[in-house]
């Protein structure tokens, strides 16, 4: 029985820490859910011309037909992964700050938790929490849309197996879960690092520091040295990242497929991007031990 309460022990402040962010930043499942509502109440109004894309698409050809039926899902996700994005830079940059600023930061103090747990528990938000979020939202955002429409395909006197046959949910699924943990939650945990550093740091406008010293190294360097660089690394690691260069030439499912597992496992810019992930957050941590409230 002891053995059992001394594992046990160590987990819960991390879970109860997880959910009094969940329960303080309702922004976290309200903004998905009220974009997805507002993706949907577009795809009902386009839906009523499905039928006749469908049928031109028909007539070019198989590939043709595939891009037609799946642009309205991919843009549909790629839309929530936007919203996601955004809701997880904005949350790290007023993560520590916030609690700061209005002195909440004596009250959590006070209680059996660490700075280290504090911390690890706000980074688990954007890296881990907000990805599964946007993946259940993304696949029953995307769920209704196809039962909508086939039932508007059936109901137009053409066959709806062109819809089942390249709208597939197991493929979509596995597509957008790898795709947001992946590259939207581990591969971006450089990023929210650096946003909680910055979070921890700031005295006023955390999010006019975070962007500084990234864009004074880019000058630094095209003004020093006439190269681009720094540039090229941000760029080439939070734009193009572990992304497929498969078929990408048109509006289908293969635009958001990652490569395979293994190959993100092996790629160096994965775990170096963990390592700068590690010292930011220990950086955070040791402020959020040291700075006091504004």
């Amino acid at each position: 029985m002891s053995t059992t309460s001394v594992e046990v022990r160590p987990v819960r402040p991390l879970y109860w820490s997880l959910r009094r962010e969940l329960w303080e930043n309702r922004s976290i499942y309200l903004a998905p859910l009220i974009v997805a509502a507002v993706v949907l109440i577009g795809f009902c109004l386009a839906l009523a011309g499905l039928p006749g894309r469908m049928r031109a698409a028909s007539a070019v050809g198989d590939a043709e037909l595939r891009s037609v039926i799946q642009q309205p899902y991919v843009i549909a996700a790629i839309i929530l992964m936007g919203v996601e994005i955004l809701v997880g830079v904005f949350y790290c940059l007023d993560a520590l700050y916030g609690e700061r600023r209005d002195r909440s930061v004596l009250f959590w103090k006070s209680l059996p938790v660490s700075d280290l747990t504090a911390v690890l528990a706000k980074a688990s938000v954007p890296i881990l929490v907000l990805p599964l979020i946007a993946f259940v939202v993304t696949m029953v955002t995307q769920g209704v849309m196809l039962l909508a429409s086939a039932a508007v395909v059936a109901a137009s006197g053409i066959s709806t197996e062109p819809l089942w046959r390249h709208v597939s949910f197991v493929e979509a699924s596995r597509i957008n879960l790898v795709h947001l943990v992946m590259f939207h939650g581990i591969w971006y945990s450089p990023l929210y690092a650096w946003l909680l550093l910055v979070s921890a740091w700031a005295t006023r406008a955390p999010l006019l520091w975070a962007v500084l010293p990234p864009l004074a190294i880019g000058i630094v360097e095209r003004l020093a040295f006439n190269s681009t660089h720094f540039g090229g690394m941000l760029r080439r690691h939070f734009l193009e990242g572990p992304m497929s260069v498969a078929d990408q030439s048109g509006m289908s499912m293969d635009l958001l497929a990652p490569h395979p597992l293994g190959h993100l496992l092996a790629s160096a810019g994965l775990w170096i991007g963990l390592v700068v992930a590690a010292l930011f957050l220990l950086g955070a941590v040791r402020l959020r031990r040291s700075r006091g409230p504004i």
